[in-house]
């Protein structure tokens, strides 16, 4: 792989509130679209997914395959109610031939319908929601496991690897946030003492923590988001709360760190259903080299996503109807997973896997092998 070279980049304004360079439109008239946060309180994953994307644009673009394409990005901020709008001006857009996204589920539950009406095709590299795919838009796919896998997965590393007496399951009341913790609580069964749902704020979690501190867990589950976990973790252990901390793959970021501060964070535990991007040195290095840091959480993801996309338009599918068929019908072996999509537009089973990740010292990192799927 190469890289091209900047010159070649332009700022493209998508829609308001869109940021960040992305590849110029090309001669053929072709781009993709990145759906997610770019500001807000979850910015940093959508910057993630919005770099591997771009990555994957221009090593097609440097290779000359003699239909160049580009990248537009549209930035929900993490918001569902802003969702429609941007699908809206995506399918109203005919040099759209593909979504990198929508990033999170709550946004997906409110564009995947319109996309769809409008025959676009979408691979999202970060929405877990199992829920999705049930039923599955004809145009919906998903280039990671769903929280059928995580939630499960979860419960059973709480139960088997940290042997946890009494787990107290905290949600923030989003569609993903919620949809996890009953999963992992389905999971883990009578192990659950106590739940409950909290609303992101940044003042604090609230009397949560009073309750969490009562009922003397061993480990506390908590599905949301970086920022809110963060605060989460810093009260809990202010309280003198010493249960593990554990939580879903939204949580996998510096900004968690940043949030806890290094030493409240230290031994968190964090689930995702994403394959660490450091397996593979080749990927790891020309992001590196590109954007003056390592892949953070779903980088990989965006970019295998942007790259089934890419393959199709070398194919010479440049019709929305004729990159659908492509899609559904594609096969090969991306940074993450080999990526091939069954019916309802998830990946083949034998392609996922759940890893754990740690926060040691400050950083966060993977555990050497992912979790057993039984």
């Amino acid at each position: 792989m190469t890289i091209v070279s900047l010159v070649t980049l332009t700022l493209v304004t998508a829609c308001a509130g869109t940021t960040g360079p992305a590849a110029a439109p090309s001669p053929c008239g072709l781009r993709l679209a990145y759906f997610g946060p770019l500001t807000g309180d979850s910015s940093n994953l959508g910057r993630n997914m919005r770099e591997g994307a771009l990555l994957a644009v221009e090593e097609h673009n440097d290779r000359g395959s003699g239909c160049p394409a580009g990248l537009a990005a549209f930035d929900s901020q993490g918001d569902p109610k802003q969702a429609p709008e941007l699908a809206q001006r995506i399918v109203a857009d005919p040099s759209i031939i593909g979504v990198v996204g929508p990033a999170f589920s709550g946004e997906s539950r409110a564009a995947l319908p319109l996309l769809d009406q409008g025959g676009v095709s979408v691979i999202t590299p970060a929405a877990t929601d199992p829920g999705l795919s049930v039923p599955a838009p004809s145009t919906f796919h998903r280039v990671l496991g769903s929280d059928a896998a995580q939630g499960p997965a979860a419960g059973r590393y709480i139960r088997g690897t940290l042997h946890a007496r009494k787990v107290f399951v905290i949600d923030d009341g989003s569609r993903y946030g919620r949809g996890l913790a009953e999963l992992v609580m389905a999971e883990l069964g009578p192990l659950v003492v106590q739940s409950a749902s909290i609303r992101p704020d940044p003042a604090g979690p609230g009397g949560v923590v009073d309750e969490v501190r009562s009922a003397g867990p061993d480990v506390v589950f908590f599905g949301g988001y970086y920022s809110q976990a963060g605060r989460l973790l810093r009260a809990l252990r202010q309280a003198g709360v010493r249960a593990t901390f554990v939580a879903g793959d939204a949580v996998k970021d510096e900004g968690f760190v940043r949030a806890a501060g290094t030493r409240d964070a230290e031994g968190a535990v964090l689930t995702c259903p994403c394959r660490p991007p450091d397996r593979d040195p080749q990927f790891t290095r020309h992001y590196q080299a590109r954007f003056g840091h390592p892949p953070g959480t779903y980088s990989a993801e965006a970019y295998d996503a942007a790259t089934v996309f890419l393959r199709g338009i070398e194919a010479g599918r440049t019709r929305r109807v004729d990159m659908e068929r492509f899609v559904d019908g594609y096969s090969g072996t991306g940074v993450t997973t080999a990526v091939r999509f069954d019916r309802d537009g998830e990946l083949a089973g034998a392609s996922v896997a759940v890893w754990t990740y740690r926060v040691r010292a400050g950083r966060i990192v993977a555990d050497i092998d992912p979790i057993p799927q039984h």
